[in-house]
């Protein structure tokens, strides 16, 4: 067989692999009850409560900071992230994690955070003046 037959074909495989993994990186977000259900590592969407207790103390321990997220059913749980407190994390519209649920806790070992648009306020003021 030639090399260059060899090489197509490991290169089909490669981005099969590839399109299963992304598929599975896609999937809908989960809630709290459906992450206890599964026991199994899921992305989970919420927005961080404010008025529950926040814990994060970089001296005794920088990779953990524990916090209240409500899911996009209304449910509370506290979350407890394995990494340094996000810069800017109060200022955050909605927060996705990844991570699975043990006992009545989230762990999550990621975070990304959707935070408002430093343009809205420029946006909302260029609205303003042109409707004068």
């Amino acid at each position: 067989m030639k090399k260059s037959y060899i090489l197509a074909i490991l290169l089909v495989v490669v981005a099969a692999v590839l399109l299963l993994q992304t598929g599975k990186a896609t999937s809908e977000y989960a809630n709290f009850d459906k992450a206890a259900a599964t026991g199994e590592k899921v992305q989970l969407v919420g927005t961080y409560v404010k008025d529950k207790p926040t814990i994060y103390d970089p001296l005794t321990d920088p990779n953990y900071f524990s916090f209240f997220l409500e899911d996009i059913t209304g449910n509370e749980r506290e979350v407890v992230l394995l990494m340094g407190k996000p810069q800017d994390f109060e200022m955050s519209e909605s927060i996705v994690l990844t991570g699975r649920m043990r006992d009545d806790q989230f762990i999550a070992s990621d975070i990304q955070m959707k935070c408002p648009s430093k343009y809205k306020d420029e946006e909302a003021m260029i609205k303003n003046l042109t409707e004068s």
